[in-house]
């Protein structure tokens, strides 16, 4: 199967049933670490397993895949080609990604992973904004949903031994034009049930954090906060939050 192909099959996943995206973050003692984001689409399989199985060309043939960005792009090299520079160089963001995909009819299991590592945090900079780029290659689509990454902010991450910042700075032009854009009420209603869970892990001890609904593991090293999928989408700075650790 050709890559991007499976990459449009996601896409519909994603946007025929709700979802759950977990974006999770791993920060090693020296700050380097692997961001990685998960969709979990098995609610559909749950529904329509076998046909959508037979669709992909086998229902009782299991997919279990890994491939980078980087195959991807190289297939698509005359498509990129004729694209601007800058759309080119917001693609180069992405070629390190790992994309790994489960699927089973008879398990009722559908999952995606997006996985890079990082040296810095603020290496992941508007990195989910950047997924919105793929839409612009020929035949192309997000693999995590239409908009996905594209909900009208800058996203940041800082991390300094101290403390942890996760802030998005909503752009108000972008957020009022998207309010008058009929795709995102699609969008609205596809995601409605759908949720966004955030799932990070510290070499440090916790000491608090700004998000009172923030669930801690044994050690006090990790952290897992749930939000609706709606809020990721037209609230992203409800997202933000600080965490300070233990000296």
């Amino acid at each position: 199967m050709k890559l991007y192909k499976l990459l449009g099959f996601s896409f519909l996943i994603a946007t025929l049933t709700s979802c759950t995206f977990t974006e999770n973050i791993y920060i090693n003692d020296n700050g380097t670490g692997k961001f990685s984001v998960d969709m979990d689409g098995s609610a559909l399989m749950e529904m329509a397993g076998d046909q959508i199985a037979g669709q992909m060309g086998d229902a009782k043939k299991d997919i279990d895949t890994t491939f980078t960005f980087k195959q991807v792009f190289e297939e698509k090299k005359d498509s990129i080609a004729k694209l601007s520079p800058e759309t080119q160089q917001e693609l180069k963001k992405l070629e390190n990604f790992v994309v790994s995909t489960k699927m089973s009819s008879e398990k009722k299991q559908f999952q995606m992973i997006m996985a890079t590592d990082f040296k810095n945090v603020n290496e992941l900079q508007d990195i989910l904004q950047t997924l919105g780029t793929l839409q612009k290659l020929e035949g192309g689509a997000n693999p995590m949903g239409s908009g996905f990454g594209d909900n009208g902010s800058k996203l940041s991450y800082t991390y300094d031994g101290k403390k942890f910042t996760r802030k998005a700075v909503v752009d108000q032009q972008k957020k009022a034009a998207k309010a008058k854009d009929s795709a995102a009420d699609m969008s609205k209603m596809m995601f409605a049930s759908s949720s966004y869970v955030v799932n990070y892990h510290f070499p440090k001890k916790i000491k608090k954090v700004s998000n009172p609904t923030a669930l801690f593991s044994d050690d006090r090293k990790s952290i897992t906060i749930q939000y609706s999928f709606t809020d990721y989408m037209e609230n992203p700075d409800k997202l933000n939050f600080d965490v300070e650790f233990e000296k």
